[in-house]
């Protein structure tokens, strides 16, 4: 089993990654003082429920939690402003108080809106991440919990950090292959903007991790995790350092919300936005050699380095305009400036990321 911190002072966490860790559940409930004197709730959804959400109220009840459970629909369309109402609604029926704390089991759907909703009820309730994916290595670490708009990706949220995060690799032992593709695209941009050394080594290791082998993704995820939470504890509200976790974000959102949130899973349009990214790169001056490395590695895992060619540029510029990194005709861009090396520039134009589109579109 391997442990991280995530340093906020008295608000600091730990990060579990191990196979099986979930069997521990109530000793790590313990260490963390949750109350079983007051009810806890389990967020989670279709998908997961059949695989999952039997055994961990099981092993709840067996040490003494009194837990219930809430089960959305599984998918984007479910990180709504619906879906919040009724989790408030399972847990004023459960009779959770101040004390008590909402459980996210499942990807990072579920810890957004199950993190929103315990940032949401009474001000402010304690709050479990459970992952049961591999993209959710990096939303159930860092705090942002949020619900989308139509018009807007996460547009609508808060800080909210977890008392714990759980990583069980067993529980990922389930995903399908197109699930495991798009949450090794977040893994992979850890290395992109942090860690060059760990970057080629996602490169040869591609068919362990694609594979789901134990030792390679337990690894793979510590160090996604670690870089994570070195970033998140220097700057936990995203004044400056932490916007670098949003490379292949800006155009990456955008593509979701035009698809409707279903076409292309969050790690894909990020894949294709972090090709984006090392394409305006050169605009800046900076080598072909990142963007080469960059649409090969994701190419190696199988995830796509092109914009659908019917999804509408105009559709997709206007997406942006509402994105939070939007601000008077300029865009915050994170830029890599090398492999493992990134910036953030503050003087991108919606003209230059209009042509990087375009040329995303031509993408081979």
């Amino acid at each position: 089993m391997r442990e991280l911190t995530v340093e906020l002072g008295e608000r600091s966490y730990p990060i579990y990654i191990g196979q099986g860790i979930i069997n521990q559940i109530v000793a790590y409930f313990d260490r963390a003082k949750l109350s079983r004197k007051s009810p806890l709730l389990i967020v989670t959804d279709e998908t997961v429920a059949p695989l999952h959400l039997e055994r961990v109220l099981t092993l709840l009840r067996e040490g003494g939690f009194a837990v219930t459970a809430c089960v959305v629909p599984a998918g984007e369309t479910s990180k709504s402003l619906a879906q919040l109402e009724g989790i408030i609604t399972a847990a004023l029926q459960a009779g959770l108080d101040r004390s008590s704390a909402i459980l996210a089991l499942g990807g990072g759907v579920v810890g957004d809106l199950a993190g929103f909703a315990a940032a949401s009820f009474m001000r402010g309730v304690r709050f479990v991440q459970i992952p049961t994916t591999i993209l959710a290595h990096d939303s159930s670490v860092g705090g942002k919990v949020a619900v989308n708009h139509p018009m807007a990706k996460n547009i609508i949220g808060a800080f909210h950090q977890p008392e714990l995060v759980l990583f069980d690799i067993e529980l990922l032992l389930t995903l399908p292959p197109r699930e495991v593709k798009a949450g090794l695209s977040e893994v992979i941009k850890h290395g992109l903007i942090w860690d060059a050394e760990f970057t080629q080594w996602c490169a040869d290791h591609a068919d362990e991790l694609l594979d789901l082998d134990p030792d390679a993704l337990s690894y793979a995820l510590y160090i996604g995790c670690k870089v994570k939470s070195i970033v998140v504890s220097q700057d936990e509200r995203e004044n400056d350092l932490r916007a670098i976790l949003n490379l292949g974000h800006t155009i990456g959102h955008a593509l979701e919300a035009v698809a409707g949130y279903g076409e292309l899973l969050h790690g894909e349009a990020i894949a294709i936005g972090m090709v984006g990214a090392a394409k305006l790169a050169q605009q800046f001056g900076y080598g072909e050699e990142i963007h080469k490395v960059t649409k090969d590695m994701f190419q190696k895992y199988g995830l796509p380095v092109r914009i659908p060619a019917h999804l509408d540029t105009d559709s997709i510029m206007s997406a942006m305009t509402h994105d939070k990194k939007f601000k008077e005709g300029t865009m915050v861009y994170i830029i890599p400036t090398e492999i493992g090396k990134v910036e953030i520039r503050k003087d991108v134009t919606v003209h230059q990321v209009r042509e990087i589109v375009e040329l995303l579109k031509e993408e081979s």
